[in-house]
């Protein structure tokens, strides 16, 4: 994504500069200008070890790696696991006299990735002058005493999503102890390795050791800036529940124009189904779809109107002429559930194609889910929906028997469910840390949910705590998609961010 928003972030200067308060981030900025060949260098060496969840041996280097930089730092880590789980690497700071307990979540898993579509090698970070996009060249590190530009971004796997905030929250500790800043609560610090898998085990692990992982608020440091590059404090996360649905037309390919017109064509027969789940302006056909959805608040309802305005200047970068549920903008939209085609599949295309009708076809469809939302709940009242449409609905693959005894046939397999969550904003806890944030950030964007999910109810259900979303990235930093990067300015911006919450 390009740096799409640069006449926007002009004009919204006057508002977003940021008046340096905090002296815990002060103290943090005065450390980090002293040591940032030591702080990129120690970021390189984490992001050197690929990260793929499904890599258990450099899954459980990337954890060991960690807790060597919690023990430099003093930090009591452990790995703590359940079987067949990827360890979460905890560590934690002691307060004599605390009275509560703030825990920081991170993960050091990455998305899976093809080495072939990034422009350097994903685990050989490299740092450029400028995006790849905008013509960005490899450069190498400045010595040390020599200031890195803030507009320089470092290349690797995970340098945004979400090795980022661990290496700003070590250093965060480094600097307020060397300043002698207060560390006011007990912190703990709990760091993923299997979120970009879906933290299949997260909630386990954590019910397993509620005492251990016991916090008053977890602050989820994840997720990428507000499109115009400033902070965001986001509130919530929608939920997902996958879906794949496959529909049958004769037993094999049949001749086009042998059997045209009289055997039934399954993506013709997928095309009619897919059109009937939403109208024209995106809005849900489902029966029953908005139900539970639980509405924003006054509180939260203001913040969406307070944001800046970003839909006019994302249209023109993405080439659209029109979106979906207007005059409702994005911010708006991502606080509802969707429910969105991921891709579909049937027989070939282009060069590959041959005359035929094919045997079937196959969608995979997400929803996703908002506070209030009951996923298995949604699941089945998709399923009606297709039942609706006039077809037998099975959850494995049908019988003979079966698709000759009914006109038209489906297979509907739902896959994990994660729901929908959200912290009001209006509590003691969630306008400390708006003031604490806006004390280093400036004026931050507040927003009740973001689009994507994040583990927010696996933290939240076990423990019966609250989660709050505070991420650093840029917003352009090309997650879970090939060229990841994180520009450099961020990763100053989060290590003052992190100082002065871990002082709170």
């Amino acid at each position: 994504m390009k740096r799409y928003v640069l006449g926007l972030l002009v004009s919204l200067l006057p508002s977003i500069a940021i008046a340096q308060t905090n002296p815990s981030a002060l103290a943090a900025r005065a450390w980090r200008q002293q040591h940032e060949r030591a702080i990129v260098d120690e970021f390189v060496a984490l992001l050197s070890i690929p990260n793929i969840a499904s890599d258990r041996d450099n899954i459980q280097r990337n954890a060991e790696a960690i807790v060597a930089m919690m023990e430099k730092r003093g930090l009591a880590p452990k790995l703590v696991s359940v079987p067949g789980g990827n360890p979460i690497v905890f560590g934690e700071i002691r307060t004599p006299g605390a009275i509560r307990t703030i825990a920081f979540y991170a993960h050091y898993d990455g998305q899976p990735l093809d080495p072939r579509e990034w422009a350097s090698p994903p685990f050989e970070p490299t740092l450029r002058d400028k995006a790849v996009e905008d013509g960005g060249r490899v450069i190498p590190r400045p010595p040390a005493g020599t200031p890195f530009d803030p507009e320089w971004r470092l290349y690797a796997r995970g340098a945004a999503d979400d090795k980022a905030p661990i290496i700003a929250l070590m250093t965060a500790v480094d600097a307020i102890r060397a300043a002698g800043r207060t560390v006011n609560a007990n912190v703990k610090f709990a760091f993923e390795g299997e979120e970009e898998a879906g933290s299949l085990n997260l909630e386990k692990t954590l019910a397993a050791n509620r005492d251990l992982f016991a916090a008053d608020l977890w602050l989820m440091c994840d997720g990428p800036l507000y499109q115009t590059r400033q902070q965001s404090i986001v509130f919530g996360a929608r939920g997902v529940n996958t879906i794949d649905i496959t529909v049958y037309g004769p037993r094999g390919e049949l001749h086009s124009g042998h059997y045209g017109n009289w055997a039934p064509n399954p993506a013709m027969s997928l095309a009619r189904l897919l059109a009937s789940l939403k109208d024209d302006n995106g809005r849900v056909l489902v029966d029953h779809f908005y139900d539970d959805v639980e509405p924003l608040g006054p509180v939260e309802r203001r913040a969406l109107d307070e944001a800046p305005a970003i839909d006019a200047e994302l249209m023109r970068e993405f080439w659209l002429g029109s979106t979906d549920g207007g005059p409702r903008t994005l911010n708006e939209l991502i606080t509802v559930p969707s429910l969105n085609i991921r891709g579909m599949a049937s027989s070939r295309t282009g060069a590959q194609a041959s005359n035929v009708i094919p045997a079937s076809a196959t969608v995979t469809i997400d929803v996703r889910l908002v506070k209030g939302m009951d996923g298995r709940k949604t699941g089945q009242q998709v399923v009606d929906h297709i039942r609706k449409q006039g077809y037998f609905v099975v959850n494995r693959e049908p019988t003979a028997d079966e698709r000759r005894a009914h006109p038209k046939v489906a297979m509907v397999v739902t896959g994990r469910i994660a729901v929908g969550s959200r912290t009001p904003m209006d509590l003691p806890i969630s306008q400390e840390v708006i003031r604490t944030v806006e004390s280093v950030r400036g004026r931050a964007v507040k927003l009740p949910t973001m689009g994507g999910a994040l583990p927010l109810e696996a933290v939240e259900r076990p423990l019966g705590t609250r989660t709050i979303v505070i991420p650093i990235g840029n917003h352009d930093n090309h997650q879970h998609s090939f060229d990841e990067n994180l520009r450099i300015q961020n990763l100053w911006d989060g290590i003052e961010l992190m100082a002065a919450l871990l002082t709170m």
